[in-house]
């Protein structure tokens, strides 16, 4: 038995699997976001720690012989956030996370300098790491003087499970500290943040150990003490692992709270200036690129709160049949935006409003909005140097086959929908886990799932996609012109 640990925004999901990658079960705990500020997004560490428990328990109740039996553990996460912590393990402050943009002026100084573009093959983004210890540095002092050591989410809960602070490649080629070609930490990177290797974890693949589980934290869970815990993955990577985006330009759209349209690699394909993410893989000597859209099915969860529905319920209204697009435009900038402006300031907007639109035309213009979003990431990664052919969907969004269809019209590409079941971080994580613990051929482990059905364009409605995304391009620039 192997079991895997994802920690998400909104819950800590556990999955167990038997050695055959059968899935015997899975549970999960919800966690909340605080915004005590305008841009701000933290949350508790500690209620990682509760959430694992309270996923393991209901988990227990049920297969409580099968965990056990588990034999190796697998970690995966939301990536980016700085969870501080100091000399004596305590954690100085909320973990300030991906989508949180306060630092975005420190974010613009640290990518001022070449540095860090040419050895991290990556914008210096709001949302990562680095930039939010510089503005703890400036704005907590007393805080950032009391750091001992900086880890991301998924490692502070591996620093708990086994006292050990350890990371790997994929979740910290997100931190703006780590030589992405070479896969290692830089002196100079950290220095430029006031930082050293001392505040770093180890390193690993994650494929390989990173510590075992600690045996009073194993009989508070219900597992075996001394069990191997995988390097693990940040939470995109580890979904590719779960999916099987392994090999050269293997592709998945993930239509979760973020959108990414992810493709694998097989050498480091840096091109910051598309604003395209180059991050290491959790397998070795392998790379992936992102383009990251920070508001997919958040914008949908968002008109869902302003008009006291459900999600499910907005999407089921528009029927079966792919209409054109209308007259109202959504721009998804809820919380800014990555791929391909950089851009944490800017923020959303309806544009075409008249007396005719109704609340389906606000949830068509929100799912096109978003399509259109993953439209520019296609565009960003063809200037990286990434040409697809097609891509996998998954997350919480795939669920509608509407959205799908507009998005493989929008993209222009076929969209596979892998036959029935979980694929993803969690599933990825716990492919990690058995790697680790047998010493398994990744290769062998990290397989596609079966294709249940493709989805192609619609060719009857390419053109009025077409016109109708020239359109959202322009919109950006006069939008942002407005905000300055």
């Amino acid at each position: 038995m192997y079991l895997g640990l994802d920690l998400g925004t909104s819950s800590l999901k556990a999955l167990l699997i038997d050695d055959n990658q059968r899935i015997l079960g899975s549970a999960s705990a919800p966690l909340t976001v605080e915004r005590p500020h305008h841009g701000w997004s933290e949350q508790d560490p500690d209620s990682w720690i509760h959430a694992t428990r309270a996923a393991l328990s209901e988990l227990g109740k049920a297969y409580a012989a099968e965990l056990a039996r588990v034999r190796g553990i697998g970690l995966s996460g939301h990536m980016h956030g700085a969870t501080t912590i100091d000399r004596d393990g305590k954690v100085i402050r909320p973990c300030i996370l991906w989508n949180d943009t306060r630092s975005y002026h420190e974010a613009a100084e640290l990518d001022a300098d070449p540095i860090f573009r040419r050895l991290t093959g990556n914008i210096v983004f709001p949302g990562f790491t680095a930039p939010k210890l510089k503005w703890m540095a400036a704005n907590e002092p007393e805080a950032f003087a009391s750091v001992a050591r900086v880890l991301l989410p998924k490692d502070y809960l591996r620093l708990w499970l086994s006292g050990e602070a350890i990371s790997e490649m994929s979740d910290s080629a997100g931190t703006s500290w780590l030589d992405t070609g070479k896969r290692a930490w830089d002196d100079s990177l950290l220095a430029a943040t006031g930082l050293d290797r001392s505040h770093m974890p180890a390193l690993v693949e994650g494929t390989e150990r990173a510590g075992a589980l600690r045996a009073d934290v194993a009989a508070d869970l219900g597992l075996p003490a001394g069990i191997p815990i995988a390097g693990g993955a940040g939470d995109n990577a580890a979904s590719a692992c779960g999916m099987g985006t392994v090999g050269d330009n293997h592709a998945f759209a993930s239509l979760g709270t973020s959108g990414v349209l992810f493709a694998a690699n097989n050498r480091y394909l840096p091109n910051p200036g598309s604003a395209v993410h180059a991050f290491c893989h959790a397998l070795p000597g392998t790379w992936h690129q992102m383009g990251v859209i920070l508001s997919a099915t958040d914008s949908l969860n968002w008109l869902a709160g302003v008009t006291s529905m459900k999600p499910s319920a907005l999407t089921s209204e528009l029927g079966d049949t792919l209409l054109a697009p209308g007259s109202v435009m959504f721009l998804p900038y809820l919380s800014g935006e990555r791929t391909p402006h950089n851009d944490a300031a800017i923020r959303g907007s309806f544009t075409g409003l008249e007396h005719a639109s109704d609340r389906t035309s606000l949830t068509r213009s929100v799912l096109e909005g978003v399509c259109f979003a993953f439209r520019d990431s296609l565009a960003a990664l063809a200037q990286a140097g990434t040409s697809l052919a097609r891509v996998t969907a998954i997350g919480g969004g795939s669920k509608s086959d509407y959205w799908l269809e507009a998005l493989s019209t929008v993209l222009d590409l076929p969209v596979d929908i892998p036959e029935g079941g979980d694929f993803g971080a969690a599933f990825g994580a716990a492919r990690l886990g058995l790697i680790a613990a047998e010493n398994a051929d990744p290769l062998s482990v990290c397989t596609q799932p079966a294709t249940e059905r493709t989805i192609h364009p619609n060719r009857d409605l390419s053109a009025a996609f077409d016109e109708a995304y020239q359109t959202y391009r322009a919109l950006y620039p006069a939008i942002k012109g407005a905000m300055s």
